[in-house]
């Protein structure tokens, strides 16, 4: 994947620079403005860009011309154009991180201070008065959504380079593709509160759903969609893309899941069993219940969603769902996803070296460790 590690680098050197530029604008009104730059600039700096991936081998999906073409390689007229567009969806993913974690209630991101703790202990720091959660939170809450007009301008500064119908196209996929992360994202908070009132036989399939719009489509189908807008794909190969997307962005969250419960700290940059205190109702969880005689089925409801639980209780926890069989039954359903995805991508009309790019970027999606 060679021609993915180029463009990280691509994109690391547009985020930089739109960056830079936005420092000026805060430079102007004040300097106490430069603890959100270096909030922006800590978030956005390095990660795996797996959207923006996506978002490129759309784009030549569409755009290659002939099997061994690589735009990267031969500097295509359209390259700016997506490099931006590509780095707009890493900055909407950085506020979408702010955001989750603040309502996670989250201490960590990627082994460092979560971004409204972060805001937290510079206000103890700095002794200043009044709540320093609050005004954690608050600033957090507010470079988040700095943040995502931030990736709106990017956004622009991409389309500017293509055509008025490609443009429009994209424009319509972005939209669609925030409004549905943030219903997802009110669908994961629902779950939580509100699964004691649901009968038992609807919450597998409502898990599911919050998979599908809280990150199927923003991880891999939009992304994939977006950049074959940009070039001015067919519905032929939208469709394509969409149908190879979906599933392999529901495989994704699942291998997410996974590691939310069972990934080592070390390597995920948070505490082990994260997603035991937050109380997410996953599929996961779900499939655990269901599979639990009634006795370890209630010590589970008990537990999850408490954020002191200790040691102990988490491998209690960890060790319960892994007796229950729903581990193996994940990557069962991981295995079946990377499999649909994999013969729609075989089918869909696209650039053979796309092909085999995208081929190797679900492999590693669904087979990382963080």
């Amino acid at each position: 994947m060679a021609g993915s590690t180029r463009l990280v680098d691509l994109i690391q050197l547009r985020l930089d620079s739109y960056l830079t530029e936005r420092r000026g604008e805060l430079d102007e009104i004040s300097a106490d403005l430069d603890v959100l730059d270096a909030a922006a600039r800590s978030l956005l700096a390095g990660g795996k860009r797996f959207r923006a991936l996506f978002c490129y081998w759309g784009w030549q999906s569409v755009a290659a011309q002939g099997d061994d073409f690589d735009p990267v390689a031969d500097a295509s007229p359209g390259l700016d154009g997506v490099v931006a567009v590509a780095a707009a969806l890493e900055i909407f993913h950085a506020a979408a991180l702010v955001h989750d974690d603040i309502m996670d209630n989250s201490d960590l991101r990627r082994g460092q201070p979560s971004l409204h703790r972060r805001f937290e202990n510079l206000h103890h720091e700095r002794g200043w008065t009044g709540s320093a959660a609050g005004y954690g939170r608050s600033s957090a809450l507010l470079l988040g959504d700095l943040l995502l007009g931030w990736s709106d301008g990017l956004f622009e500064q991409g389309l500017s380079t293509i055509d008025r119908e490609a443009a429009a196209a994209a424009r319509e996929e972005f939209g669609r593709m925030r409004t549905d992360v943030m219903l997802g994202q009110y669908l994961d908070m629902l779950e939580e509160h509100s699964w004691r009132g649901r009968p038992e036989a609807d919450l597998l399939p409502r898990a599911h759903r919050v998979i599908v719009y809280k990150s199927a489509k923003y991880s891999v189908e939009s992304p994939l969609a977006l950049g074959a807008s940009i070039a001015g794909g067919s519905l032929a190969q939208i469709s394509g893309l969409r149908a190879f997307g979906l599933p392999l962005g529901v495989a994704f969250q699942l291998r997410d899941d996974l590691l939310g419960v069972f990934g080592d700290p070390e390597v995920t940059g948070k505490p082990a069993g994260d997603d035991l205190r937050e109380g997410k109702r996953t599929v996961l969880i779900n499939l655990a219940r269901q599979k639990l005689p009634g006795s370890a089925s209630r010590l589970v409801d008990e537990l999850l969603g408490d954020p002191a639980l200790d040691d102990d209780q988490i491998g209690m926890l960890q060790a319960a769902i892994r007796e229950s069989g729903a581990v193996e039954q994940i990557e069962q359903i991981i295995a079946r996803n990377v499999e649909t995805a994999t013969a729609a991508l075989n089918e869909a009309p696209i650039a053979r070296s796309a092909r085999a790019e995208l081929t190797a970027l679900a492999d590693t999606v669904t087979r990382r460790e963080a």
